[in-house]
């Protein structure tokens, strides 16, 4: 059954067995984020979340990249002032909080790029599948401006500190192979085997008792995801700074 969002930009739809796959649908623009994704996400990551049929969501993107980070062609249109910015950023923040404070499991399913808040993404899974030729990368400081999703508390306790300062610092990019041999994912496959082997997977966490499922999930989160929720405030504040510097605008039209 698809299940339709607000403006269209994510499809959701129950696959079966207790799992709901989410798609990023901007497949014209490689799945760049702008405020309408970042509304329909929300939406689908809370709906899904409060539907008690739903055990396990997977998440992906239409077309051939699964999401390329912040749409630069809209960034002028994201930068306005210290409260319409703030919004802007705090709404990146909410599809963390749905996905790593909710009580469903995410499993996802990428290819191509996952750039940015992509990435970001990524992470906040609970288990990613990537296709070979998967590549990622952070652009954030390049551009004078800084992570989000939680990034600066999950990642480094997924990778390592010293690697996870190098990967947000200097932007390198680096392919599937090297995530998985980082830790950040938990399989990395054909791309036609890529939806079948991540729905294999929530099917399989589906399947599983829910109680000590959503349990796990918190203890690992941390109990009260303080941690968590003090990273996405200093994000924040550290974002917006970045957004309101003039000179960002100009490092982000030489990086488009």
């Amino acid at each position: 059954m698809s299940l339709a969002t607000a403006n269209g930009t994510v499809l959701a739809e129950d696959i079966g067995d207790g799992v709901r796959r989410i798609s990023l649908n901007r497949p014209d623009r490689l799945n760049a984020i702008v405020p309408d994704l970042l509304d329909d996400l929300v939406e689908a990551v809370t709906a899904a979340d409060a539907d008690d049929a739903v055990r396990a969501i997977v998440l992906t993107g239409e077309g051939r990249a699964f999401c390329s980070g912040d749409d630069l062609k809209d960034f002028e249109a994201q930068v306005s002032d210290v409260p319409g910015t703030t919004a802007y950023i705090e709404r990146i923040q909410d599809v963390t909080r749905a996905m790593v404070l909710g009580n469903t499991p995410v499993v996802g399913a990428i290819r191509g790029w996952a750039v940015g808040g992509g990435l970001e993404w990524v992470i906040n899974c609970d288990f990613a599948i990537a296709a070979e030729g998967t590549r990622f990368f952070f652009p954030e400081i390049s551009w004078g401006v800084f992570v989000t999703g939680g990034i600066t508390d999950i990642l480094p306790r997924m990778v390592g500190l010293q690697r996870a300062r190098e990967m947000i610092l200097f932007g390198e990019k680096f392919d599937a192979t090297q995530a998985k041999a980082w830790g950040m994912l938990h399989d990395v496959v054909p791309d036609d085997e890529l939806m079948p082997r991540a729905v294999d997977l929530a099917r399989r966490i589906a399947a599983l008792p829910a109680g000590p499922v959503r349990d796990l999930r918190r203890s690992l989160a941390r109990p009260d995801g303080a941690g968590l929720r003090q990273a996405l405030k200093a994000e924040t504040e550290a974002t917006v700074r970045g957004f309101l510097d003039p000179e960002t605008a100009k490092r982000v039209a030489g990086f488009g």
